[in-house]
């Protein structure tokens, strides 16, 4: 039994910063790849980062690559996404996505992943 909980969406201006937080309860096994998604209105939801256990790999979509940065802290069972000159078309609920041992490349997609939380909005407006 996974649950996982985000925090730390919010209503941010162009240019500003946000760091979500996503926390987590489980076996380590169910843990091993976590990920961020987020789903615009209207749109499907879409991959933006991903990272192992032990941080030794990371992705990133092309769209969020050199602005966000996803991180974890394994004692503390958290997943954060700090999210740096963020920009309007950034607004969406982000998900956090928990889920087996997979290699990177098969975890840029929902189908991906065993368990979720229920989404943290954030909001870049003026």
């Amino acid at each position: 039994q996974v649950q996982l909980v985000e925090s730390g969406g919010g209503l941010v201006q162009p240019g500003g910063s946000l760091r979500l937080s996503c926390a987590a309860s489980g076996s380590i096994f169910s843990l091993v790849v976590m990920g961020w998604f987020r789903q615009a209105p209207g749109k499907e939801r879409e991959f933006v980062a991903a990272i192992t256990w032990s941080s030794d790999r990371t992705d990133y979509a092309d769209s969020v690559k050199g602005r966000f940065t996803i991180s974890r802290d394994n004692p503390k069972n958290t997943v954060y996404l700090q999210m740096n000159s963020l920009k309007p078309e950034d607004t969406a609920v982000y998900y956090c996505a928990a889920g087996p041992p997979r290699p990177l490349s098969a975890m840029l997609s929902p189908r991906g992943y065993d368990s979720w939380g229920p989404g943290t909005q954030v909001t870049v407006s003026s």
